[in-house]
């Protein structure tokens, strides 16, 4: 699922680790929700979606196929 944190992160001024960090998750796990190759748990995403106080859909962009 494509996702627009990594633009999220760069308005916040903050890297993968310490958003990883933040959130209780490793960096890798960050860069692997960034580029698509790991869509986050339920419990995760509403971490995201709290930390940066956007909309779900202003974060993930999903695309019915």
């Amino acid at each position: 699922m494509k996702n627009n944190i990594k633009k999220l992160r760069a308005e916040k001024k903050i890297s993968q680790q310490k958003l990883a960090e933040i959130l209780n998750v490793s960096r890798q796990t960050i860069n692997s929700i960034e580029t698509g190759k790991f869509d986050p748990s339920l419990t995760l995403t509403i971490k995201i979606v709290r930390f940066f106080k956007k909309d779900l859909q202003e974060i993930f962009i999903f695309k019915n196929d």
